[in-house]
Parts: C-alpha cells; structure tokens; sequence
C-alpha cells in the first residue's frame, strides 16, 4: 500500500514538474498577429481564400455531398500537413479515421465546411492548432500555424 501511494505521489509530483515547464514562457499567438505570414503563404501556394471568423484561411476545392460532419461524427480523411516553409510534419495517403471531436480546434471549425468526398485547404492560426506548446514529438514548433490539404473520404 506504501509503495502505491509513493509511485502515485511521484506520479502527480512529475505532471505538475511538466505542466510547469510546459507553461513557462508560453506566450500563444493571436490569429491576427499571424494573418500575414498566414495570407502570404496562400498567395505563393495559390490559395485563393476565405476567411473563417475564427482566423483560418481557406479554399473550398470541392464542396462534397452528403451529411455536414459534427463533433459527434467519425470522420475518414487523407490529408498532407505542412509548415508554412513547406516542412511536411504528417501526411495519410490512405483514409484514417478520426472522432471529429478529437482533432484540434481547426479541424473541428474546418471540417464542416466540406461533405463526403469534398476537399477543403486551410491555412489554420497555431491558437487552433498546437499554440505556444507546439507537438509533442517536436515535428510542429510552437506558435506554428499549419496548413492542411484535406480531402474528407467518409462521415459516420
């Protein structure tokens, strides 16, 4: 029983010593502070955009059809994530299925812009992406925003 108490006492003591390095001199980046490198990035790229009220940019490839994904659906989708310097961090060229409800806050107010089968760009502000803490294999760095091409292959 001691030694339970110990490793879990040891265990909360070790979260708190990471929160707090995780936190310290984590500044996060507003969208609008991001907006031009954001627009920059779309006009080398040939991104003809949109801007969402949340502060993404994006282009509507194609629409799709179907049901409008939500929170509450499991999405299938094949995607390339980039750097703005162009560093690919992540790309699925076979459908991966994700719950909506568990990607990060960009995907969840780009997403339902497109149906089944649409494709959708953005261009999304690193406050709705990995903030000032960046990912935790050290891929994407903090205060990055993130473009994804995004072609959404099924909704359930």
């Amino acid at each position: 029983m001691k030694s339970a108490l110990l490793l879990l006492s040891l265990g909360i003591a070790t979260l708190f010593i990471a929160c707090g390095k995780q936190d310290k001199g984590c500044e996060p980046m507003t969208p609008a502070s991001e907006k031009a490198a954001m627009a920059a990035f779309c006009q080398a790229n040939g991104i003809n955009f949109t801007e969402h009220s949340s502060g993404i940019l994006y282009e509507i490839i194609a629409p799709g059809s179907g049901i409008t994904p939500t929170t509450n659906n499991l999405i299938y989708a094949v995607y390339t994530g980039t750097l703005l310097n162009g560093t690919v961090f992540d790309a699925k060229a076979n459908p991966v299925e994700f719950p909506l409800s568990g990607v990060i806050e960009g995907w969840k107010i780009g997403i339902p812009l497109i149906k089944k089968s649409g494709r959708i760009k953005m261009v999304i502000p690193s406050a709705l992406a990995y903030t000032c803490i960046g990912s935790s294999n050290g891929s994407i760095p903090p205060n990055s925003p993130l473009f994804f091409d995004i072609t959404l292959t099924d909704v359930k």
